[in-house]
């Protein structure tokens, strides 16, 4: 980012409005001390370049305006050393696109501006251990691989308007996920991450035996089971294990699956993954399934608040849709579908919101994480299910309220279809 020192220009007006400038705040994690002069931006917009983290002392300032209407992008124009806010809060209202002329500053430091910079991609060997354990940053698969490939500038499919509409245009995103409990089992696709240490036991496959990746799998007794009750009654639905094996780079996997006398278990089918490779699958063959209808991992797709409480979540999600299509597009391998028509989607495709959709400044860190995340990766539909239902991990730190009212007031119309290459019919 070139923002040169300034000559001191300090003028009254700027002193002026010291008190109400530091007053507001930009964005949550964006900041201006008036004691140091400190001006923090978590993402600003340079020549079309977007840099994070940029620090730098602001020495004189003029308050120019508010402009209101939608908010827009923080931006600094360094031709006119105009710096514009997309929203601020001062004394309880909501002002948006504050213009400020930043008159003197001296530039401290600016964060990269290569997406997913200081992310570890490929490599879990850092995660924490446990059920719902951190991965401390670390990505499965490397960064070109699908699920992590920035598809922002990606062409627009020519059937969107119909794919997007067969959806819903007019229903909100829903938040597959959360704290607490539902229906007394908690909310979201749960998962534990284990170390080389862990015991490799017998799994056996009933329904999809013939399109799974053979045992043992490390799966531990006390694995959480999607749907499972906290009271120890029985339950049903779709009871995903999801394992991550940290030291090895591996996932594993299991639909429908029931733990078994002496540590084994029973499921539909299992699929193993390698997280540090694009060879996604080596097991796997075009056309089979997995614990997921689309033949995809599970994993990769979630919303976790590990990754959403920071502010960036560097890949694509994973949604529903509860009309498909009897076809599938990559990285997708199977479809679970009678249905023909062109105007439903088929698994695996990609749909991303908008650049026109403006997250926000007053939603949460959570929620505009996964905003930002289905503009720059979208989301990937592996499922048959309730439409516009984005999957994550359940977490006692989630705020149900926002997730629910924040991702419910974005609707379909926001979002569009990535073209589909290399689509797969009967």
């Amino acid at each position: 980012m070139k923002l040169k020192n300034k000559p001191l220009e300090y003028t009254a007006r700027a002193a002026a409005v010291l008190t109400l400038l530091a007053s507001f705040a930009a964005q949550a994690v964006d900041t201006f001390d008036a004691s140091t002069q400190l001006l923090t931006l978590d993402a600003v917009t340079l020549g079309g370049t977007t840099y994070n983290n940029v620090r730098a002392t602001v020495s004189a300032y003029t308050l120019l305006g508010v402009d209101g209407g939608t908010p827009v992008a923080d931006t600094f124009d360094a031709g006119t050393n105009l710096l514009t806010l997309g929203a601020v809060t001062f004394q309880g209202a909501t002002y948006n696109n504050v213009r400020v002329r930043i008159n003197t500053y001296t530039l401290l430091s600016v964060g990269s501006s290569t997406p997913g910079a200081g992310a570890v991609y490929a490599n879990l060997s850092g995660a924490s251990l446990g059920a719902g354990a951190s991965l401390n940053g670390a990505i499965p698969f490397p960064a070109n691989n699908a699920w992590n490939t920035d598809i922002s500038g990606a062409p627009v499919d020519a059937n969107s308007d119909a794919l997007i509409a067969s959806i819903g245009l007019t229903r909100g995103l829903h938040p597959d996920f959360g704290s607490g409990l539902y229906e007394g089992a908690p909310i979201g696709i749960p998962y534990v991450v284990v170390s080389s240490t862990q015991p490799k036991v017998a799994v056996t496959f009933t329904d999809y035996g013939d399109e799974s990746d053979p045992g043992p799998y490390p799966i531990p007794a006390d694995a959480p089971i999607e749907g499972q009750l906290a009271n120890g009654g029985s339950f049903g639905g779709d009871r995903h294990v999801l394992v991550i094996d940290r030291d090895a780079n591996r996932l594993y996997e299991t639909g429908n699956s029931y733990p078994q006398a002496g540590g084994a278990w029973r499921a539909s089918g299992g699929a193993v993954f390698h997280t540090d490779s694009n060879t996604v699958r080596p097991g796997g063959q075009p056309g089979w399934t997995s614990a997921d209808a689309a033949g995809l991992p599970i994993f990769p797709g979630l919303a976790r608040y590990d990754e959403a409480s920071t502010g960036v979540i560097r890949h694509a999600l994973r949604f529903t849709a509860s009309t498909t299509r009897r076809a599938y597009v990559p990285p997708a391998t199977h479809w679970a579908s009678s249905n023909t028509s062109a105007n439903v989607p088929p698994m695996g495709m990609r749909v991303r919101l908008k650049a026109s959709y403006v997250i926000p400044a007053s939603f949460s860190t959570e929620s505009k994480a996964i905003l930002q995340s289905m503009k720059t990766y979208g989301m990937l539909l592996a499922d048959n299910g309730s439409n516009w239902y984005v999957s994550g991990a359940p977490d006692p730190r989630w705020n149900n309220d926002k997730l629910v009212s924040e991702l419910g007031s974005v609707k379909g119309s926001s979002f569009e279809v990535v073209r589909m290459d290399g689509l797969v019919t009967p």
